[in-house]
């Protein structure tokens, strides 16, 4: 049985803060200038944040290690988080339309999760899907900049989607902390 001491010790590129991903003047997060003006601007900004703080918390991951569930018993891996994420970018899709609904990216519920596989192409084809439904999903709401507007059949209000878009990738980069720190000590910010 391994002791504490056993442990690897936390990686970070950072010296001073040896507990980051990055020292905080070199986070591309952290931008200088004046925050955001206006609600749709700063919601924007902060969903680009998580986006990046996603990417940030899989990066130098081979696929045997993005794909690996690495707290059981859940079935949640980074690469089924990025997968996971295409496909509610795609559902998003589905809200702001009138027209028939776009079909799953994975298939059957939990897909996302239950169908990674530990192959490069794997890898590369889930960025792909979260890139493209990203690009799709920014330009179908870029029509609607009123946030007050209502869309789709079920009439959401923009604001409401907006904020559950970054409620969903803040979820998601808190579980991705767990996931990365388990595959290889690394912890985030």
């Amino acid at each position: 049985m391994a002791r504490m001491s056993d442990q690897p010790a936390r990686w970070s590129q950072a010296i001073v803060y040896t507990d980051m991903w990055a020292d905080p003047d070199d986070d591309p997060r952290n931008s200088e200038g004046p925050s955001p003006e206006g609600e749709l601007a700063t919601l924007q900004d902060y969903l680009t944040n998580y986006r990046m703080t996603l990417r940030m918390k899989c990066a130098g991951l081979d696929a045997e290690q993005l794909a690996r569930r690495s707290v059981p018993p859940s079935t949640m891996s980074l690469l089924g988080l990025v997968r996971h994420l295409a496909e509610v970018e795609r559902d998003w899709q589905n809200w702001i339309s009138d027209g028939a609904p776009l079909p799953k990216l994975y298939g059957e519920r939990d897909a996302d999760f239950n169908g990674v596989v530990a192959e490069q192409t794997a890898v590369d084809a889930a960025y792909s899907d979260l890139e493209r439904e990203q690009a799709a999903t920014d330009a179908a709401l870029a029509g609607h900049p009123d946030l007050g507007a209502r869309v789709g059949k079920d009439g959401i209000v923009v604001r409401e989607l907006m904020v559950h878009r970054v409620e969903e990738y803040a979820r998601h980069c808190g579980h991705a902390d767990l996931l990365r720190e388990c595959v290889d000590g690394r912890v985030g910010q």
